[in-house]
């Protein structure tokens, strides 16, 4: 087999694409093409360092018998938690080629592929990945090669997360998603954060992938001078859920956007506080509220919640008027 690997992986297009979840999560969905799209180039770096050489670059010796060449690739099935990714592992002519990064007989991976994107996600230096790849396979690998593979990849997520991006954006998504990771012998929960806006022309586009252990003002800071840096100059609404530090740090760099907080999840947070028995009657009471037509309809309704529920659940209540200015800002814009 000497099919050529792909090396005009489109991310931005790519990512336009997807529509639904299974788009970005299902077999053959985004998250499936970024590890496959990762994993091959490191492949690609192994072997680069195994013959000593770069992909198109020849040997100077004359000794014919000691030269060793590419020789095509073979085809391999990877089970990772993101479903089967086929990959093609490149292959050399005296078959002496062993791959560290997915050993020859190896299938199953369920870790690397998290470990991938969170090269992605946050660009590392090269000890840190060095320390990954150790932590993950117990092997030591030749600063040589990290600097190979560490290139390859951190060459496309650099790009990736450097890219210009548009002047305005109406709305941007800002959340976090926490995976459990492996970290020095021990499983501890790490924290994803996601900016997803869209274009003037209606697209998604996910702006940036950040990851860190704790949140707060001077955090947020950061990934909003990010954005203004790459080339954003207005948010219109900028839609969130309680993350600590950011509505203070996203005014700051963005003095124009209008916060909108989620309202699934202050749904959420307020039925955590009501009795079982109570909960039908009241989640209908309360859907008057954020299914009202105007915000005078909404707060109308909201004082009859507090006549209805407000002594049985007052800091139910009280959480919806302390935090009215932000729940209410889609009523100034049409539906239309």
């Amino acid at each position: 087999m000497t099919k050529k690997i792909d090396t005009n992986f489109d991310y931005n297009e790519e990512i336009k694409k997807c529509k639904t979840i299974d788009d970005v999560m299902g077999k053959n969905g985004l998250i499936q093409k970024l590890v496959k799209d990762v994993l091959e180039n490191i492949l690609e770096g192994e072997m680069e360092e195994h013959l000593g050489r770069n992909k198109y670059e020849r040997t100077e010796s004359n000794n014919q018998s000691n030269r060793n060449y590419r020789n095509g690739y073979s085809s391999k099935n990877l089970r990772s938690s993101f479903g089967d990714v086929d990959l093609d592992v490149p292959r050399d002519r005296n078959a002496e080629f062993e791959p560290q990064i997915i050993k020859k007989y190896e299938t199953v991976c369920t870790e690397l592929d998290k470990k991938i994107i969170s090269l992605y996600a946050k660009g590392m230096s090269t000890s840190d990945i060095q320390s990954e790849i150790e932590d993950l396979y117990g092997i030591k690998i030749s600063p040589s090669m990290v600097s190979k593979i560490t290139d390859k990849v951190l060459a496309s997520a650099t790009e990736w997360q450097n890219r210009a991006l548009d002047k305005i954006y109406p709305i941007v998504y800002l959340d976090a998603m926490y995976f459990k990771v492996r970290s020095n012998g021990k499983i501890i929960n790490k924290a994803v954060y996601i900016c997803l806006g869209y274009t003037m022309d209606g697209y998604k586009d996910i702006l940036g992938i950040w990851v860190d252990e704790a949140e707060g003002a001077k955090f947020w800071l950061g990934i909003c001078n990010d954005l203004k840096n790459r080339g954003v100059k207005e948010i219109l609404i900028a839609c969130m859920d309680g993350l600590k530090g950011l509505p203070q740090a996203i005014k700051t760099v963005f003095p124009s956007v209008n916060i909108q907080t989620c309202i699934v999840h202050q749904i959420r947070n307020s039925i955590k506080y009501i009795a079982s028995k109570d909960k039908k009657a009241f989640m209908k009471d309360l859907k008057e509220v954020y299914k009202a037509s105007t915000e005078e309809l909404a707060l109308a309704q909201l004082d009859n919640l507090k006549s209805l529920w407000g002594d049985k659940y007052a800091i139910v209540i009280d959480s919806w008027y302390n935090n009215w200015s932000n729940l209410s800002t889609f009523f100034d814009f049409s539906t239309g």
